[in-house]
């Protein structure tokens, strides 16, 4: 199948490939992650100034580089083979899109400016179930003054603790859906905010949970209300889920890249154990699934690119992201199976040694374990997949 990767695409995955292997292998990942969850600041500072690929699918009139939805899945790709412990899933992936649809053009361009840059780093509170609806919103709004007064709890927040921008979901009086943005150093001294770092199973990426015990914030702390913060939360949750699909094929691919190299080099009687049919077997199964994964992320990276490029007022619009948000679910189901499986073989494969700390397989296992619950993991996706399956090819008028 083609999917139109053009020489610029390729060059932004060649030039990414080369970087982290030499800025994020495992020794900088294990440093990263030595005082317990951080981020490689260093490396950040990096990739989102001086590479600019928090720009890589921005439109260039706001300073990116246009690359679209496939670009930035081939960027995540090497990011996730490379755990490289930057907040750049949460910053590009999720906040980006949310502001980007909430806002729309006009007024999400100086908030993108600056995401563009490499200036900021954001942070987003999803709903209690971990899906994109506001049904599940757990923070609440309540008009107060000139402003508002938030209340409210999360329980985990991706990469929070550095965030420049918290982009907060809540609920106003009414039920009516509703966008806030916080800035955590402004709100450091804040005894009604709080943010507390989660000493979590993968620790190449920081949690935090969020407590809001009815702080007052100003009236322009509210970016969108209404269908707009709600299409805007949709937008960002199922694109942030395509990327992490492809977050998930690129440490699938590691695992199958470690395993090989290490079945190629463990002599046991007398011969590798890469020569064992045994062991071919399973290193040809994890290739399967990483390559079907690759196939179905690409597939969902066009079709959402597709769906963008139709006139939204339009009727077809409806129909072209109704099929890019299928595409986005199996990916994800494929990505996660992919990832999940290649862990395993992974450390089975590399024998008594493969879950100690000195070999890196366990730290894509723990990676696997954690995102195979983010954004409602395979679950939410197979039921989505579901609800097409029982309800016929119309279901997408009521997704």
């Amino acid at each position: 199948m083609d999917f139109s990767i053009s020489v610029e695409h390729r060059m932004v995955r060649d030039s990414a490939r080369d970087y982290l292997a030499a800025h994020s292998d495992s020794a900088a990942v294990r440093r990263a992650t030595e005082a317990g969850p951080a981020h490689d600041d260093t490396l950040w500072r990096a990739v989102a100034g001086e590479l600019g690929w928090c720009g890589i699918a921005l439109p260039e009139a706001v300073g990116g580089a246009g690359l679209g939805a496939p670009g930035l899945a081939l960027l995540q790709e090497q990011l996730g083979q490379h755990l490289a412990c930057v907040p750049f899933w949460s910053t590009a992936c999720v906040a980006a899109p949310w502001l980007q649809t909430a806002l729309g053009s006009r007024g999400s361009a100086q908030w993108l400016e600056r995401l563009a840059a490499g200036e900021c780093r954001a942070a987003a509170v999803w709903p209690a179930d971990g899906g994109w609806q506001y049904g599940a919103v757990a923070i609440t709004a309540r008009a107060h003054a000139d402003g508002f007064v938030l209340h409210g709890s999360a329980a985990q927040v991706h990469d929070a603790a550095g965030a420049d921008w918290l982009l907060v979901p809540a609920t106003l009086d009414g039920g009516e859906p509703a966008l806030f943005v916080l800035e955590p150093v402004a709100l450091a001294d804040e005894a009604r905010f709080a943010l507390a770092s989660l000493d979590t199973l993968d620790r190449t990426r920081p949690m935090a949970s969020l407590r809001l015990d009815g702080l007052p914030v100003r009236a322009d702390a509210c970016l969108a209300r209404g269908d707009a913060a709600a299409q805007g939360l949709a937008q960002a949750w199922w694109h942030g889920k395509l990327m992490l699909a492809a977050e998930q094929l690129g440490a699938a691919q590691q695992c199958l890249d470690l395993t090989v190299a290490y079945a190629s080099e463990r002599i046991q009687f007398g011969r590798a154990i890469a020569s064992f049919q045994a062991v071919k077997h399973r290193c040809a199964q994890m290739m399967v699934l990483v390559e079907a994964a690759r196939s179905a992320v690409y597939g969902a990276a066009q079709a959402w690119e597709a769906a963008a490029m139709v006139d939204r007022a339009a009727m077809a619009a409806m129909a072209a992201m109704a099929d890019a948000r299928i595409e986005i679910a199996a990916a994800s189901v494929a990505a996660d199976e992919a990832l999940r499986f290649g862990a395993q073989e992974a450390i089975q494969l590399h024998g008594g040694i493969g879950f100690t700390w000195e070999y890196d397989p366990q730290l894509y296992f723990k990676r696997a374990q954690a995102a195979s619950h983010w954004l409602g993991g395979a679950g939410a996706a197979l039921a989505y997949l579901a609800r097409f399956v029982d309800s016929g090819s119309q279901a997408w008028r009521t997704a």
